[in-house]
């Protein structure tokens, strides 16, 4: 483990190269590093990091969690929220913990940066582990808006709701927004049956610090759509190139992460290999929470 004063020199040599990084190690720096890159825009690392970060850890890793400038823990009012800045955030990580390599595990948004970066970046990256992350945009929201038509068939209301999304500008933030709205009507976001083990965590985290500090930034979203034209995004090519490269790809998904359509994860399943993908019963987007024992164990048996 790092001492206070080497976490502290860290996190201020972070401050001084890259504005005000919020970043924390967990285990021994001698061990394989992960990078878990968080969700959003407007996301944070507080969730993973109330919860798993050290348990991922005391598996034999060496954990890094951060928060993207200008989201979560990171505050700069200054922030693009462009994938340019994602990379610089990350390449900033690399150099303040000296990683020469890690292996990448990703998270919802995080995906999308996971994939980009480790195909700009191949030499960096050892393996990239997509967990209930984006892939394939437009076919999620698609997906979303189909379901909710179904579900709300009977209700006028919500159907001109449905209507109004689908004529919005798709590369807009209020499009992205308001189809995640729905998602959340529909409980696309929500573990079916909860354990014990699952409500454990959620209230352990929500009582504690970390939710203390789970910090959304609402302009995150406006920004990036108005600064980065790369903002609705497949990326089967690229996983696919990725590949290609020799860096091992996986997959851990929730069987009931409501915002992924079957047909899209047959795809990333044959995408990555049958025996590198796994879907988890009772499980839906947080599958780190949701079941985190069949995810730690997923990782601890992919990435050793």
């Amino acid at each position: 483990m790092k001492s206070m004063f080497s976490l502290l020199l860290s996190l201020f040599l972070i401050s001084i190269h890259a504005q005000n990084i919020y970043s924390k190690a967990y285990g021994n720096q001698q061990n394989p590093a992960i990078i878990f890159i968080h969700g959003g825009p407007s996301g944070n690392a507080t969730l993973f990091e109330g919860t798993t970060a050290q348990k991922l850890a005391d598996k034999g890793f060496y954990v890094i969690v951060y928060d993207r400038r200008g989201e979560g823990r990171s505050k700069d009012e200054k922030a693009t929220m462009t994938f340019k800045e994602s990379f610089e955030d990350l390449n900033q990580i690399y150099h303040t913990y000296h990683i020469p390599k890690a292996h990448i595990l990703a998270h919802s948004f995080g995906g999308i940066i996971g994939t980009l970066f480790t195909n700009q970046f191949p030499e960096k990256v050892q393996t990239l582990t997509l967990a209930g992350a984006l892939f394939t945009q437009q076919e999620t929201y698609d997906h979303i808006l189909k379901q909710a038509k179904e579900h709300f068939k009977n209700d006028p209301a919500q159907l001109k709701e449905i209507s109004e999304i689908e004529n919005l500008d798709k590369n807009s933030a209020i499009y992205r927004k308001r189809c995640y709205e729905i998602a959340s009507k529909l409980n696309f976001f929500n573990m079916p049956t909860p354990t014990r083990e699952s409500r454990s965590l959620r209230e352990e985290y929500e009582a504690g610090e970390f939710y203390k500090n789970n910090i959304r930034n609402h302009n995150s979203p406006i920004k990036f759509y108005q600064n980065e034209p790369l903002n609705n995004l497949d990326n089967t090519v690229i996983l696919k190139e990725i590949k290609r490269k020799g860096i091992p790809l996986f997959a851990v998904y929730g069987k009931n992460d409501g915002i992924f359509s079957e047909k899209q994860l047959n795809t990333l399943k044959n995408t990555v290999g049958k025996k590198n993908f796994k879907l988890i019963d009772n499980c839906s987007h947080y599958l780190f929470v949701d079941q985190q024992d069949e995810f730690l164990k997923f990782i601890e048996l992919t990435l050793k």
